[in-house]
């Protein structure tokens, strides 16, 4: 059996996502395959960090003589074991990583805000109504005695 490393087409219309994976070179496409070697989003933005492997597998199956893909082969040049883009690999999945939960964040405290507000806004209000009650009965004794005399 001749083994190949290609992609599989995944994802849906207008939003493709493949997987690497090691197939029989007789299967259609997206058909059965041997094992899924990593993936590739073309619609992540970070360009370096559209592709995820497990190297250690993809070795085997490059030591064992399957063929790669022109595609897979490009992938696997630039993110398997001893990839050129390694480095950018890591710094393009760090700022993803610090880009990912603002968006989520800032979702979440427009839900989350109003309770956690609530809590410390009620003593807030609370003391505020003391002190103004304070202040107004002061305000009125002065007010009270010149109009009694």
């Amino acid at each position: 059996m001749a083994v190949r490393i290609r992609l599989k087409k995944m994802g849906r219309k207008a939003r493709p996502f493949y997987r690497l994976c090691a197939v029989d070179g007789r299967a259609p496409r997206d058909g059965k395959v041997i094992e899924e070697l990593g993936s590739y989003d073309p619609m992540v933005p970070e360009t370096d960090a559209r592709v995820t492997l497990k190297s250690e597998r993809v070795d085997y199956w490059l030591g064992v003589g399957a063929q790669p893909s022109h595609k897979a082969g490009v992938l696997i040049k630039k993110y398997g074991t001893d990839g050129t883009h390694l480095e950018q690999q890591k710094e393009a999945l760090e700022r993803l990583k610090h880009r990912s939960p603002a968006p989520a964040a800032a979702a979440s405290p427009a839900a989350e805000a109003p309770p956690a507000e609530t809590p410390a806004a009620e003593p807030a209000s609370e003391a505020a109504p003391e002190s103004e009650t304070t202040a107004a009965s002061e305000e009125q004794t002065p007010e009270e005695t010149p109009s009694e005399s």
